[in-house]
């Protein structure tokens, strides 16, 4: 690795120097419906948390400091339908997110070589968390509360 990894996704590492990232965005969304009521305002009611999105972006600059068979291996993943485990933070106070599909990957490929190969490359990877397959909450979800 080419230092410090701020975070992962699967086993794709973000590097400090490399597959690094720039930026992240995230939404959730939580709606609430509302109740229609006669001669008044409608009352409303949470309906729970829906959906909840990340995305990552960065600049490759992969003759320099590689990191474009990183991008690849997560453009496989995505092909492949594969949820994949995101963490951030450090080996002493890491964070995991849970669970997240890849929803889509932008490139932009630009400052073409003579090989035809770009010097910089610009992505944008949206991820989307893998809803409990149960149909409830998360056994340890408690467990994990008493330590956030």
């Amino acid at each position: 690795m080419s230092g410090p990894t701020p975070m992962m996704l699967g086993s794709f590492a973000f590097e400090a120097i490399g597959f690094g990232f720039n930026g992240l965005q995230r939404r959730v969304q939580t709606p609430w419906a509302d109740i229609a009521v006669a001669q008044t305002l409608n009352q409303q009611q949470w309906t729970g948390p829906t959906s909840e999105e990340v995305t990552i972006s960065g600049v490759l600059f992969n003759e320099e400091f590689g990191g474009q068979d990183s991008l690849d291996g997560i453009i496989a993943a995505a092909n492949a339908g594969v949820p994949l485990m995101l963490v951030s933070g450090s080996e002493s106070a890491g964070v995991i997110h849970g669970s997240f599909t890849i929803q889509g990957v932008s490139e932009e490929r630009s400052f073409i070589d003579h090989r035809g190969a770009p010097r910089k490359n610009s992505y944008s990877i949206t991820l989307k968390r893998y809803g409990d397959t149960g149909g409830g909450s998360s056994f340890f979800k408690p467990i994990f509360d008493l330590f956030g």
